[in-house]
């Protein structure tokens, strides 16, 4: 017997199973859920196989509407078409007009590109689109744009004064227009072939002091900081565990052992497990610290929210705090090219060079191929780390620049 809408408004589901199927004719049914939920379904059988084609919830597609799109299926079929296929096809077609323009295209692009990225990261280029792209470019149909617009777009953010960042937007543009011509909304990528439109930015190191009465005078500066007593820790520990700066102040009690006086984790750059052996002198710091802040999952908790690290800035203010140029004098970054500079050109090569890179968490392979290995010359970098500790001692102790010793 075909449906009424009284019948439908009063079906329940059973739980037994039995009666939550309700036919309308020509294999339209009425599909019943545990849920509460009731679907329009249709079985149909299209070049010699069984399909099904969903036609929607009721109540929002009432009886009389899910009879007409019964009635649309079967014209199709009469027509040789699959009105399944025909469905995807218009899903793609309605999906398409959509993202006519460039900025529906971008925003389509950012949000697969941000699910490989942490939401710092996805706010950061979001908001580089927003406000230097989709103002020129965003209302646009994604198939009329050329390439002269996009080089005005760059060179408006060359002129800024943001090389680097106008070279890494072009990027970014060039593969929204791959997006596009992966969607079939345009036959070419305009933005493929700008590459040096925007002349390559210059390489600009992090500021540094490498002169060791230079360095003696700044650990010096440390014991006067007026801060907090965490970023002071933070302050002390930078320069002698030369790690990145990101992961100085995201780092947790649960990656340090200081009886094994070892802090490992996944250095964040290249994604790989490291080690970083703990002097002594870095030991007595932590365990004092943790007098502090070791009920807190990270180290250096912010002073806003406890839960979460220090902020990134944290370590440059408190430099420029202490009367230091952050631009042209010192860095937080600035510290690892400080242990590598010394480490590595002090008066002779005093430690493998292998060692200090390998301290330093950078991924490289050997000529055989051979992969990075965490604890490789392990012994080795325990020795250095302590040596160079020692050395900064006496840096800050005004004594006299010596050697540090040869390694092996």
């Amino acid at each position: 017997m075909a449906l009424t809408d009284v019948k439908i408004k009063n079906a329940k589901y059973n739980p037994d199973g039995k009666g939550n199927r309700l036919t309308d004719g020509d294999r339209m049914y009425l599909q019943l859920e545990k849920s509460g939920a009731k679907y329009w379904r249709m079985n149909y059988r299209f070049a010699g196989k069984d399909k099904t084609l969903a036609l929607g919830v009721y109540p929002d597609v009432p009886l009389a509407k899910a009879r007409e799109k019964r009635d649309d299926a079967r014209r199709l079929l009469a027509d040789g078409l699959d009105p399944g296929a025909e469905k995807q096809a218009r899903k793609r077609a309605e999906k398409t007009a959509a993202l006519n323009t460039f900025e529906a295209v971008a925003l389509d692009w950012l949000g697969t590109w941000g699910k490989g990225v942490t939401a710092a990261s996805l706010t950061k280029k979001t908001n580089l689109f927003e406000n230097d792209v989709f103002p020129r470019l965003g209302r646009r149909p994604v198939d009329k744009i050329e390439a002269p617009e996009i080089i005005e777009v760059l060179q408006a953010v060359d002129a800024r004064g943001v090389r680097y960042t106008a070279n890494r937007l072009g990027g970014d543009i060039a593969r929204v227009f791959k997006r596009a011509v992966q969607l079939g909304l345009r036959k070419d990528n305009p933005a493929r072939e700008l590459q040096g439109v925007i002349p390559p930015a210059e390489q600009k190191h992090h500021a540094a002091i490498t002169d060791p009465v230079q360095v003696g005078a700044l650990l010096r500066t440390f014991d006067g900081f007026t801060g907090t007593f965490p970023v002071q820790c933070a302050l002390k520990l930078a320069p002698m565990l030369f790690v990145r700066p990101g992961e100085l102040r995201k780092a947790e009690w649960s990656q340090f052992d200081l009886d094994r006086t070892e802090w490992r984790y996944v250095a964040t750059k290249t994604k790989t497990d490291h080690i970083v052996p703990l002097p002594r002198q870095a030991v007595a710091i932590l365990r004092e610290l943790f007098g502090l802040t070791g009920h807190y999952r990270y180290l250096f908790p912010g002073a806003q929210d406890r839960q979460r690290p220090m902020s990134e800035n944290t370590i440059n203010a408190a430099l420029r705090r202490l009367g230091f140029d952050t631009q042209n004098e010192i860095t937080g970054h600035g510290f690892r090219a400080m242990a590598r500079t010394i480490l590595s050109e002090d008066e002779a090569l005093l430690f493998d060079p292998e060692y200090i890179e390998r301290q330093l968490a950078h991924k490289t392979k050997t000529a055989n191929g051979e992969a990075y290995d965490r604890a490789k010359y392990l012994k080795q970098r325990r020795e250095m780390m302590q040596k160079w500790a020692d050395y900064l001692d006496q840096l800050k102790a005004g004594a006299q620049v010596i050697p540090l010793g040869k390694a092996g």
